[in-house]
């Protein structure tokens, strides 16, 4: 079961600013990884459900969570429907994101008040997204629909939409400026921040360095 609620969940993706998405089949290396966005101040980690028994790497990812990081909010990525969302629900997913909108998955997160963050590349998706319950919209591919500009169009007749663009965010400032800017509550970044050489290499002080400056850098975009 999920340690943090709907709403706990959504505050601290809010707070954060942040969300390192990764993945790695071989569980050591997820958890130093893990470990290096913590040491770096994140608060907040997506795993991605993108390979062969994802969900075992996650398993443990949990396990190291719950008895060395209990402030940690562990969540899933890259789910497409509802039975692969009840598996991560099963070992304690805190937040589910997905690719795409599927109602089937909307109803069993709100159904266990699990965050559930859909991919959405429309004001009709989004609206939809809405009356299913989201608290936060994820937009991706977030260039590809339109970037930043499209996130500031959003909110003019939609104001009170939270949103997460994914893809095509990079750690740089002037990219981070142009999000937030345009009123992104917070942003996914998964390979243009957690360096796959630095990985390979198991330079992890590397991989933390990067987190903490992409952080502290979005804190000093808002003003935080």
């Amino acid at each position: 079961m999920a340690r943090f609620r709907r709403l706990q969940a959504a505050q601290q993706l809010i707070d954060s600013g942040l969300v390192p998405v990764f993945y790695h089949a071989d569980t050591e290396v997820a958890i130093e990884v893990l470990k290096a966005v913590y040491e770096a101040g994140v608060r907040v980690f997506e795993f991605t459900n993108r390979g062969d028994k994802a969900h075992e790497v996650f398993s443990d990812l949990m396990g190291y969570t719950r008895s060395k990081m209990p402030d940690m909010v562990l969540g899933v990525g890259s789910v497409i429907d509802a039975p692969t969302a009840a598996l991560y629900l099963q070992l304690g997913a805190n937040f589910v994101v997905s690719p795409l909108l599927n109602e089937e998955t909307a109803y069993l997160c709100n159904q266990r008040k699990v965050l559930w963050s859909p991919g959405c590349g429309s004001v009709t998706e989004i609206d939809k997204a809405h009356r299913l319950g989201a608290e936060i919209v994820k937009i991706f591919p977030g260039t590809q629909v339109g970037g930043p500009g499209f996130v500031k169009a959003i909110l003019g007749p939609m104001p009170w939409t939270l949103i997460m663009p994914t893809g095509g965010v990079s750690p740089e400032g002037e990219n981070l400026q142009s999000w937030f800017d345009a009123g992104a509550c917070c942003v996914g970044m998964g390979s243009k921040l957690i360096d796959k050489q630095a990985v390979s290499t198991g330079n992890y002080q590397k991989i933390s360095t990067d987190v903490k400056n992409a952080y502290h850098l979005i804190k000093e975009i808002r003003n935080l």
